[in-house]
This record gives structure tokens, C-alpha cells and sequence, in this order.
């Protein structure tokens, strides 16, 4: 499970964002302990990373996980599936939109053998904190928060009990080290650009 975080800066390499998110999000069909579940986003770039990631999303190859063209290959179980369901009704129903994926994403593979899903991407409101984000769901679920104070995301991306990596994306050297400091992410690795 996990809900690890990435933190993205205002000033950070958008196209290695999107790239680095969506392989941390969706790869292993977000079934690593240390895949990728919440992405905070300053506020000026917030919908440039969405927009990015929801086109990078539905080009994403779903199926045998054993083709080498494959991204997401299959969830574990029923239970992976039901708790992918159970957390996006439950963010819809705290105020979140989905921007790609969703129950539709899960009901496509509904017939198939496996259990396949859609990779969904869904956008937090700004200021908001819903509590299925909190949970643990062991599946392709990534959750976009807007930020404008770099203090407040960190304090966010630290509000968790399960989160067992965090980044930040950054061309500022004071914004990585706040964040690698003693008071800064509880776990994690910066990337300066």
C-alpha cells in the first residue's frame, strides 16, 4: 500500500513530472508499496500537470503483464478491485472530480478475465482533505492536491501514517533542501532539475 507523495514546485521540469508520476503511479498497476498515490502541485502549474498526466494516462497500454508493451497489468484480486471502486465513490462523494479512469475505467474490464482496471486520476479541491485519500488503496489511484505554500504541502504530504517514499520536483535548491531537512518530508528524495 503507502500513500506516497510527490511534491511538484512551481519552478520544476513539468515533462519529467509527468513522465517520473506516471510510472510511479501506474506502474506495477500501482500495487508497490511505494508507488505513488498523492501529488501535490503549486497552484501555477496545478492544471498543466493534470491536463499532461490525464493525456499521458489514457495512452497508457493495459493487458498481459508478461507483453513488454504493457504498463498496468492486473490488480491482485476482487478485493483490489472493489477497494479501487469503494475509494473513488467514496472521493466523488467528498468534493473530488475524476479526471480519468473512474468506475467507468473499472466496469470497461468487467467481463474480461483478470482483474484489469483503468488507471484514475482524481483532482482533490483546493484546500481540500478528503479521507479516502488517507486510506491505503493498493491499485492505479492518484490523488492531485493544489498547493500554494510549500510548508503546507509538506505538512500534508506528512499527514499520513502509511507513506513510505515522498520527492519533490524542483529547480530550487532552498525548496529541496527545506524538503530533505530534518523538519521537512518524512521520507524522500529530491530531484533538482
Amino acid at each position: 500500500g503507502g500513500n506516497n507523495a510527490i511534491i511538484i514546485t512551481e519552478n520544476a521540469d513539468l515533462d519529467l513530472v509527468i513522465r517520473g508520476t506516471l510510472f510511479g503511479a501506474v506502474g506495477t498497476a500501482g500495487q508497490r508499496c511505494t508507488s505513488t498515490r498523492r501529488l501535490f502541485c503549486h497552484s501555477s502549474v496545478v492544471d498543466t500537470v493534470a491536463n499532461g498526466l490525464a493525456k499521458a494516462y489514457e495512452q497508457v497500454s493495459i493487458g498481459n503483464p508478461m507483453d513488454a508493451s504493457t504498463l498496468v497489468g492486473p490488480l491482485i484480486g476482487d478485493h483490489a478491485v472493489d477497494a479501487m471502486r469503494h475509494a473513488i465513490e467514496a472521493a466523488t462523494e467528498q468534493g473530488c472530480t475524476v479526471l480519468t479512469g473512474g468506475l467507468e475505467g473499472i466496469d470497461r474490464f468487467a467481463d474480461d478475465p483478470g482483474h484489469y482496471v483503468t488507471p484514475t486520476i482524481v483532482r482533490v479541491p483546493k484546500g481540500g482533505d478528503p479521507a479516502i485519500a488517507k486510506d491505503e488503496t493498493f491499485a492505479p489511484l492518484l490523488y492531485i492536491y493544489e498547493y500554494d505554500n510549500l510548508e503546507d504541502a509538506i505538512t500534508q504530504q506528512n499527514s499520513v501514517d502509511q507513506g513510505l517514499s515522498s520527492a519533490i520536483f524542483t529547480d530550487s535548491v532552498r525548496s529541496a533542501e527545506r524538503f530533505l531537512s530534518h523538519a521537512g518530508s518524512d521520507c524522500g528524495i529530491a530531484n533538482v532539475n
